[in-house]
């Protein structure tokens, strides 16, 4: 008898995903300030400097958005073996993935762009299994 249902797999990687969009969304809004500051200091070379709060404040919407369609994907997945809403939430953190994909990329961070290559990897077998 398994823990979960014959979705254990997807149950985990969207799992996975709410901690992290959860816990990132919590750090942003819990020390905006320091938010600020530290997107600010890492992109000081960037033409995204002047506009951080903006990018900011548009990274806090997609994960938010995010968190809400995996929230409700788990539930529909879990309660009623419905696939779609998991499928669309993962699909929109890909396009969050690829926001901070860009953003390491201008700023030169080659090993933070590595780093979201792993959650994107774990992202697109998620939506391939959801499919």
């Amino acid at each position: 008898m398994s823990l979960f249902n014959s979705h254990s797999v997807e149950i985990l990687i969207l799992l996975f995903f709410i901690i992290t969009y959860f816990l990132s969304v919590i750090e942003k809004l819990g020390d905006w300030k320091g938010a600020v500051l530290y997107y600010s200091n890492h992109f000081k070379k960037t033409v995204l400097q002047k506009i951080i709060p903006l990018l900011l404040l548009n990274i806090i919407i997609f994960e938010i958005i995010t968190l809400i369609l995996l929230l409700f994907g788990l539930y529909f997945l879990v309660e009623e073996n419905s696939f779609i809403i998991a499928k669309i939430g993962m699909e929109v953190s890909a396009i969050t993935l690829l926001q901070f994909l860009i953003g390491q990329r201008l700023a030169k961070d080659y090993q933070g762009a590595m780093n979201i290559t792993v959650y994107f990897i774990l992202n697109s077998i998620g939506i391939y299994l959801l499919t």
